[in-house]
């Protein structure tokens, strides 16, 4: 894959879900369909999609989590650094 091509894709991911999370308590519908933009464009170019925006989807049913608005974020009580989101 070039390295324009896969710049490009990358760009597009970031930009759909900055704007998918601003959107997420205005209007979730749009916040939806933006983030499975990006998940279908990382898919179809077979771009790995960054960690940074992969922990924004869950792992089993790759549904949008937004932290605070549909979901919790808590600090686990061990000595490991552990973040649960529920």
């Amino acid at each position: 894959m070039k390295k324009a091509k896969r710049k490009i894709t990358l760009e597009r991911m970031y930009i759909l879900i900055n704007n998918a999370i601003s959107n997420a308590r205005s209007n979730p519908d749009l916040a939806k369909n933006q983030a499975d933009l990006a998940w279908r464009i990382s898919t179809h170019q077979r771009v790995r999609m960054p960690y940074e925006l992969r922990m924004n989807f869950c792992k089993q049913c790759k549904s949008f989590i937004v932290p605070g608005v549909n979901a919790r974020v808590r600090i686990g009580r061990t000595h490991l650094k552990a973040i649960r989101i529920t």
